[in-house]
């Protein structure tokens, strides 16, 4: 069953995209071409930010990206009014919609810090894996950030040099337990010192699906707040994630 939040992809295709296009294949092929012909005018966006970079900005790139191809491009799931959850394959389960902004701030809350980037890029990359702000695009979107938040902190992650099940399996293991660095031990490997002469646009046009973990697929469900076995799951993620406290404070879980 294609990942269908809105309940309409018989009529409007996958994720209600402007061509109702429902083969799979052909939908990512169009995020591909929207990604690369934009890629360059969000690098440029976020390098003209004065002051911290936030999710404000965050969205705005994913906005710039995919506007052309999704309508709701720069909404995330909270403000669309769909799914409230949404678990990965049976295997990880995301931040909730109205925690969407928190998770995403935690990860700036460090990402903004020179040193703090430096010595947690893989940290900071999870934060917002985490936080799966958006129906589609999150991955992308992401990388985009994290690639000028990199630039700020004068580091370089060597993406290409990087290997895509390794990554995906770190990254895993990251939304799992943060605690454990498993992404910031993946990505240690790759990280040098930026350059004058580095082109982030190539470099991240080259990219061969590292997003592939962050993105809906037609493995992606996705609940409402009164799905029990989704709530419990949930719950048990937050608590694997050593996120107990905020289990206890919020009434709704």
């Amino acid at each position: 069953m294609p990942f269908d939040p809105f309940g309409d992809f018989h009529i409007a295709g996958y994720l209600r995209n402007i061509e109702a296009e429902k083969d799979l294949a052909l939908v990512k092929a169009q995020e591909k071409v929207f990604f690369e012909a934009h890629l360059e005018k969000a690098l440029t966006f976020l390098h003209r930010i004065r002051g911290p970079v936030t999710y404000v900005h965050f969205r705005k790139v994913h906005e710039m990206l995919f506007a052309e191809f999704y309508p709701w491009a720069g909404q995330d799931r909270e403000h669309l009014g769909v799914a409230t959850q949404v678990n990965r394959g049976g295997v990880v389960d995301f931040e909730r919609a109205d925690r969407i902004a928190q998770a995403i701030q935690w990860g700036f809350e460090m990402g903004n810090s020179t040193t703090q980037m430096q010595q947690k890029p893989g940290a900071i990359m999870g934060a917002f894996a985490w936080a799966h702000p958006f129906l589609d695009g999150n991955g992308r979107t992401m990388m985009l950030v994290h690639t000028e938040l990199c630039r700020r902190a004068k580091i370089l992650v060597d993406w290409p040099a990087t290997n895509k099940e390794a990554y995906l399996d770190a990254l895993a293991r990251e939304l799992k337990n943060p605690g454990g660095r498993y992404l910031d031990a993946y990505l240690g490997q790759f990280v040098r010192k930026a350059g004058g002469s580095d082109d982030l646009a190539t470099q991240l046009r080259e990219l061969s699906g590292l997003d592939g973990l962050t993105v809906a697929s037609a493995d992606d469900v996705t609940y409402d707040a009164s799905n029990e076995k989704a709530m419990a799951s949930y719950r048990e993620t937050k608590r694997s994630r050593g996120e107990e406290a905020h289990l206890a404070d919020d009434p709704a879980i």
